[in-house]
Parts: structure tokens; C-alpha cells; sequence
């Protein structure tokens, strides 16, 4: 019945702080996915709303030899899925219908749909009057932009790679995007919060570009260009503004090793054996190597001596002599040496062992393979990661438990392309019908 804070099936959210909480998320890429996954992981109801044949996002890479995404199935994990034709005023009122039938105190909408007809934050406030509306978009005027030219256009490609570098150098991780999701997460949960106390629901607006705006001047780059009238350098595999860098050890394996603070390294210095080096360094240039400033402006003649000893080790026994030390370090791995390490020795069942973050998933499309449940490590349980939906496959469900559909009415709007019902598929999602968004 609308309103009903019931849970998904095979859905223990009993103990999830978000419990109760309804979100509607009309969404595909990274940052509103990350963040209604977020908020799923911590007990709330998410209902992924997607067009006919999937969002843009329904085949993203990676994915399995038959086509299946991993990439979706691992942002949509605890979802429910529902699919309509949001093209077609009848489809965009079954979701306004889905909305309107929120308790109150319960709905929440996370978009980074901007501008669909009769499903903008007017059309959706008008019908919930205490709903959260969340709208992710690219730029604060609207205008797109996706991480990548976020990046491109802040600064960070420039600083980024080897020193004497000439072009701009991206990174792999889409991390505007990841914490453009979980800024959505918190600001629902800080409106939810709000919302408790005076009954009022709230909208915000959060644009990708002022998540990375923010980060860069919270971090003082932007101080450091404005006040002292420099660009940051490229310092390759350097920290800036102290001692670390990677090492190669004799049988070609790589460390990496950071010194910060001065019992770090006195410890890297008597474990690498250059006390007596250091101390004619200090003398001849007049520098205090305790002082991190000293250190990193001589990082490389000091990464120089360090080298040495490592040059001396292999991987393990390098491993072995900073393990005993408090210097903070670690081994160079691929995504494959993790998988490796993770599932060394063990059954499928070993990986479910209690307050574990990783654990079994059976994914359908996919099979069984290692999943992250929440890293909020919560007292009172760490939920284990649910399955992400089949495209649709929640869609008949929800009609008939939320908007108290009839039967016969539901298998029109089927008939008719109005939505999709995916809940008898068996091989991912790859069978799903196909529109141009």
C-alpha cells in the first residue's frame, strides 16, 4: 500500500539507520547511483527508475563475456528496479503517482535527470510536499559536464604525472564523481534529520563542478596559486610537501614508502642504514633533515641513499624489515594480485566470515564473485551487499504493493510499452528492449 515502509524481499534492513526512508532515484553514471547505493547499504528503500531499455548506463565497461555490466551491477547493488516509458506523459505519471504515494517523513528523490517533463522538483513537490529533491547536475547553470572535463577544466591533469611532463596527465579514478555521490548521501541525510524535527522537506542542488571546486580550495591549491602566485609542481610518485616515494626492490617489485613525521624517519633512516650518509648530507648543505620542509626539498638526493638498501632486498624481505618499523608502506598490486589475496585458500563460504566487508555475491547475469558490503563498519550491524535488480524486475511488484494497481491494468501497461517488467528474466539484463535516451 502507498506509504508502506515494508522491506524488499530477502532485504534485512530491520537494524539500518536509514530504515524507513523511500528513495526514488531516477539516475545512470556514477554520482547518483554511488549515493542511492549509499543510502540503500544503510537501510533505506532505493527504487532505481530507469527508461525503457536501461539508462545510458545499462552496459557500461566492464562487463562479463555475455555482456552483463559489472560496473552496473556494482553501483545498483540492494536497489529495486522499476522501468517506464519516461518519455510518455502516462509513464512519467506513474512515477509522480510513486512519489505521491510516500509517507510522510519518508520521501526522498535523487536526479540527475534535470528537466524531464512533469517530473522536475515543481512537479514532484507539488504531489509529496515534504519531499527531499535531490538534483545532481553538471555544472551550477545547468550546462553538462561529466568527471573528466570537470577535471580537465580545474587543474589537476597539470599537476599530475612525472616532473618535465608537457601535456596534461588524467586519472583513473572518477573521484569527483565518487564524492559528488556520497556529498548526495550526506545532504539527504542532513535534510532527513531536519525533516524529523520541523516537518519541512527541502531541495538541493549539487553540481559536480563545485564538488571538485570545493575539494580543490578545501585542499589549498587554489590558496597556493592566489596567495603565493605559483602553480604546484609535478612531483610524479612524490608526496608534496614531504618524504615518500616508491622503491624498487632487486627482484623487480615495487614499495611504496611514506616518512611522515620525524620518528618515521629515523626509523627509515636506521633500517636502510644511512644514518652516518644523512649526517655529512645535513652538514654539507646546512639542512635539518628532521624538518619535513628539509626533506622534501632534498627528496631526491635522500630517495637516492634509500634506494640503495632496497636495491639490496627483495620484495619480501624489504616487506619484512618495514614491517618492524612504524614507517608507513606498502607493495605496489594490480587488481588481480588483491582477487588473488582475498580468495587465497579459501570457499566461497570463507568470505562470509562475520563483520567481513567483502563477501559472496550471488549476482544473476553474473554468478558469484567478491562484493563490498558499506564500509561504515556501523556497532550495530554491517549489512551484507544484496544483489543489484534485473532491469524491471521490480517493476510489477511495485505498481501492485505501491500504487495498488490491478493486475489487468499492470499487464496493459506492459502490453503496451508503458513499462517493462523484468522479473521473469533469467541472464542479466541484456534482453531488456532497447530505446535511443
Amino acid at each position: 500500500m502507498p506509504g508502506s515502509t515494508e522491506s524488499a524481499p530477502g532485504v534485512d534492513d530491520s537494524r539500518g539507520p536509514l530504515s524507513g526512508l523511500w528513495v526514488v532515484e531516477i539516475s545512470s553514471f556514477v554520482a547518483a547511483p554511488l549515493g542511492g547505493m549509499t543510502l540503500a547499504q544503510l537501510g533505506a528503500q532505493v527504487i532505481r527508475v530507469d527508461p525503457i531499455g536501461g539508462a545510458a548506463d545499462r552496459d557500461r565497461w566492464p562487463v562479463t563475456s555475455s555482456g552483463a555490466s559489472l560496473y552496473w551491477a556494482g553501483l545498483n547493488k540492494g536497489k529495486r528496479s522499476l522501468v517506464a516509458d519516461l518519455r510518455s506523459e502516462t509513464g512519467r505519471g506513474l512515477i509522480r503517482d510513486l512519489v505521491a504515494g510516500l509517507a510522510p517523513g519518508t520521501g526522498v528523490v535523487l536526479t540527475n535527470s534535470a528537466g524531464r517533463g512533469g517530473l522536475a522538483a515543481d512537479d514532484l513537490t507539488a504531489v509529496c510536499p515534504d519531499l527531499i529533491h535531490v538534483e545532481i547536475l553538471g555544472r551550477p547553470d545547468g550546462s553538462p559536464a561529466v568527471d573528466y572535463t570537470v577535471n580537465a577544466g580545474l587543474g589537476f591533469p597539470s599537476i599530475t604525472g612525472p616532473d618535465g611532463w608537457s601535456g596534461p596527465v588524467n586519472h583513473v579514478l572518477p573521484a569527483w564523481d565518487v564524492a559528488c555521490g556520497l556529498y548526495a548521501a550526506v545532504g539527504i541525510c542532513a535534510a532527513a534529520l531536519r525533516r524529523s524535527t520541523t516537518g519541512a522537506g527541502e531541495r538541493i542542488r549539487l553540481a559536480l563542478s563545485d564538488v571538485a571546486l570545493a575539494t580543490a580550495g578545501n585542499l589549498g591549491l587554489l590558496a597556493e596559486a592566489q596567495v603565493n602566485g605559483v602553480d604546484r609542481p609535478r612531483v610524479g610518485n612524490h608526496m608534496y610537501g614531504s618524504f615518500a616515494r616508491d622503491f624498487a626492490c632487486a627482484d623487480g617489485g615495487r614499495i611504496m614508502v611514506v616518512a611522515l613525521t620525524q620518528r618515521h624517519w629515523r626509523d627509515l633512516v636506521a633500517l636502510t642504514d644511512i644514518a652516518n650518509l644523512v649526517s655529512a648530507l645535513e652538514a654539507a648543505l646546512s639542512v635539518d633533515f628532521s624538518l619535513e620542509a628539509d626533506r622534501y626539498t632534498h627528496r631526491e638526493v635522500l630517495a637516492d641513499l634509500v634506494q640503495a638498501w632496497f636495491s639490496r632486498h627483495d620484495a619480501d624481505a624489504a616487506a619484512a624489515g618495514l614491517a618492524k618499523t612504524s614507517v608507513l608502506w606498502e607493495r605496489y598490486r594490480t587488481f588481480t594480485d588483491v582477487v588473488a589475496d582475498l580468495t587465497a585458500g579459501s570457499e566461497p563460504a570463507d568470505w562470509d566470515h562475520d563483520r567481513a566487508m567483502m563477501r559472496s555475491l550471488d549476482q544473476p547475469g553474473i554468478g558469484q564473485y567478491l562484493a563490498p558490503a558499506s564500509p561504515l563498519d556501523l556497532i550495530s550491524t554491517r549489512r551484507a551487499p544484496q544483489p543489484a535488480p534485473l532491469l524491471g524486475e521490480h517493476t510489477v511488484e511495485l505498481l501492485r504493493e505501491r500504487l495498488s494497481m490491478d493486475p489487468e491494468v499492470i499487464a496493459v501497461l506492459c502490453r503496451d510499452g508503458v513499462v517493462f517488467d523484468g522479473s521473469e528474466r533469467s541472464k542479466g539484463i541484456r534482453d531488456a528492449p532497447t530505446c535511443d535516451h
